[in-house]
């Protein structure tokens, strides 16, 4: 039995851990839903005056999704990879598929955030009825006999509607969620759609195949796992030995000690060995052999940006 499970965890961990872009995409669709009910609980309030209904109607569904989408521009690693590269090398070796490829992977993960937030909103309805009652035209009232404008129907949203127009009031606001959510479930279509096509269109005009694809993504995994973790143990190593300089010992306990010991650093790498492993990467093969990073390119001692006779180079970025 306890075999059994073991191999179930090793299961799910493999799963997981080859679903690790759409297990987050999914956590930051969750916590973008749980954005928008708090939102819409604690700070949405109508104003429910004409001009200003229409004003903050747009404003509850666009200004959150934009704030989200710059914080997921900001918050991705890619973006400021291509920022170092396009100020070392200014992206000399990218084509215009492969700079699109880069701009459009960037977006689209920044986009998860937002657009989660307009279909919810546009589901809920509150806002986009807040923003069109003032618009909706009187006369398609059956039975309303009295000269309403606009300023009485940008009421409707709200707890005080004028008593002429009360008897519609469910109406129009049943009219506007259709709208809304009719117009929420488009936009969902087109997500999936274009999610569907694009996803299509990078297997087909990859030159990798499927097992070499899945290896590579497998290979940026492990890569960036272990380079972060010997990044962090490098640093600490370095940075002991420096404050024993300083000050003749380092208080480290018996943990730190034995890494200390087990791995010994004199100084750190030079700039120019940075350099080299930073910055957008399209994939390349060197007389048929892979390299499926700058850090894989530069161990094998293949400097520069140069195409070496016999290599073949791609839009497929490393991203």
């Amino acid at each position: 039995m306890a075999a059994i499970i073991t191999e179930n965890f090793k299961f799910l961990a493999l799963f997981f851990k080859s679903k690790d872009v759409m297990i987050f995409n999914g956590l930051i669709a969750l916590g973008t839903v749980g954005s928008q009910e708090l939102f819409s609980v604690v700070a949405f309030h109508c104003p429910c005056a004409p001009e200003k209904n229409y004003m903050y109607g747009l404003a509850a569904i666009g200004v959150p999704a934009l704030v989200l989408f710059l914080i997921g521009i900001m918050l991705n690693n890619h973006t400021w990879n291509m920022v170092a590269e396009c100020r070392k090398r200014a992206i000399k070796n990218c084509s215009t598929p492969a700079t699109f490829l880069l701009f459009g992977s960037i977006a689209g993960r920044a986009a998860v955030a937002p657009v989660t937030w307009s279909v919810i909103s546009l589901l809920r309805g509150e806002a986009y009825v807040c923003a069109r009652s003032e618009f909706v035209n009187p006369n398609t009232l059956l039975g309303l006999i009295a000269d309403v404008g606009p300023e009485a129907m940008a009421r409707i949203p709200c707890k005080d509607t004028p008593s002429s127009i009360l008897p519609y009031k469910d109406e129009v606001i049943r009219r506007l969620q259709y709208e809304s959510q009719f117009i929420g479930w488009i936009l969902i279509a087109l997500v999936a759609s274009t999610i569907f096509l694009l996803k299509c269109l990078q297997h087909c005009c990859s030159p990798l195949s499927y097992h070499q694809q899945s290896y590579w993504n497998q290979y940026r995994s492990s890569e960036k796992e272990l380079f972060n973790r010997t990044a962090e143990v490098h640093a600490k190593v370095l940075a002991a030995s420096n404050v024993k300089e300083f000050f003749g010992f380092v208080a480290l306990n018996k943990e730190e000690k034995e890494m200390v010991n087990e791995f010994p650093v004199d100084e750190a790498q030079p700039s120019p060995q940075w350099n080299e492993i930073t910055g957008v990467y399209l994939y390349r093969e060197n007389k048929g052999v892979p390299l499926y990073s700058r850090l894989h390119k530069w161990a094998k001692r293949l400097i520069g940006n140069g195409a070496d006779v016999g290599s073949r180079e791609t839009a497929l970025l490393a991203i």
